[in-house]
């Protein structure tokens, strides 16, 4: 095989804690992370020539080592002294600085892609314990699915499926920094924490009302504050539906959860014509094969 095309799924939080900052600056986590069917595709091609290449759809996105795809590769040569170079090429689809995990999960595809189209036969693991090097969220992104997030974001417990859903996504026309909302969060004088417990119970109860009841994210407390354009969404989803409607990660994207898909489609609408966002998608929870 000199040639590989796959895609890189989205991340939502449907529950997000912070414990603690650690003396480290990290902070500890824990999270119910979920991939959803928004994705985007890399293609990977093997090289005679030495090096790492990337290009890609969208101008503004840096294609050098920068690159948290750039860095995968380059860790994956380095580790398995694989010959020759790689040509990868990008096409973006996911928002950019969203909160969706969108540069984790296209490096997690270039681990698990060079994993196969060098035939090398690495472990998901094994795989893990590479991407938490390039970023937090990258061995979550490597294997996918319903988890149960801890530590920075590297200690997996994996879930059953969550219960089918439509999932409404909304990106408005900004860029969060997600250093700003963890250096504005003061994690450890929070009075409040998600019940995580209660949504693992829910998830492995096969009960979509016990998850949607026990939704939050503590991170709203810093970028919601912030932005009103958040809120004005979260109204909008809710007015026309949506079981919930909450920011995933640090934002500043909104996501609904729908019972059918006709009022996901009238929030989408409802929140375009009013400008709250360009960027958004009627979708659903995706279950990689297990």
């Amino acid at each position: 095989m000199n040639r590989l095309e796959l895609n890189a799924y989205a991340k939502v939080n449907l529950g997000l804690d912070v414990l603690r900052r650690r003396e480290d600056g990290y902070h500890e986590l824990r999270m119910i992370m979920q991939t959803v069917d928004l994705y985007d595709i890399l293609t990977l091609e093997k090289t005679d020539e030495l090096g790492i290449s990337m290009t890609c759809n969208i101008e503004r996105l840096p294609c050098d080592e920068s690159n948290l795809v750039c860095k995968a590769a380059k860790l994956m040569f380095e580790e398995y002294n694989l010959p020759g170079g790689i040509k990868m090429h990008l096409e973006k689809r996911i928002p950019m600085a969203a909160g969706m995990a969108g540069g984790s999960t296209d490096a997690a595809a270039i681990f698990n892609g060079i994993n196969e189209l060098y035939d090398l036969g690495v472990s998901k693991e094994r795989l893990c314990e590479l991407g938490v090097k390039v970023g937090a969220d990258v061995p979550y992104c490597i294997v996918g699915g319903t988890a149960l997030s801890e530590g920075i974001g590297e200690v997996l417990t994996m879930l059953p499926n969550v219960p089918d859903c439509v999932v409404l996504i909304a990106k408005p026309d900004f860029d969060v920094s997600t250093k700003y909302v963890f250096e504005n969060l003061h994690a450890n004088s929070l009075t409040y924490h998600p019940d995580i417990d209660a949504m693992a119970d829910a998830i492995r109860a096969g009960d979509l009302d016990g998850v949607v009841k026990v939704m939050d994210n503590v991170l709203e407390t810093v970028t919601e504050a912030r932005y009103t354009e958040i809120t004005a969404i979260k109204t909008v989803m809710k007015e026309h539906g949506a079981m919930r409607a909450m920011m995933s990660g640090s934002g500043p994207t909104v996501f609904g959860l729908y019972e059918n898909e006709s009022d996901a489609e009238a929030a989408a609408d409802a929140i375009k014509k009013q400008n709250l966002a360009k960027q958004v998608f009627v979708s659903s929870f995706y279950h990689p094969v297990k």
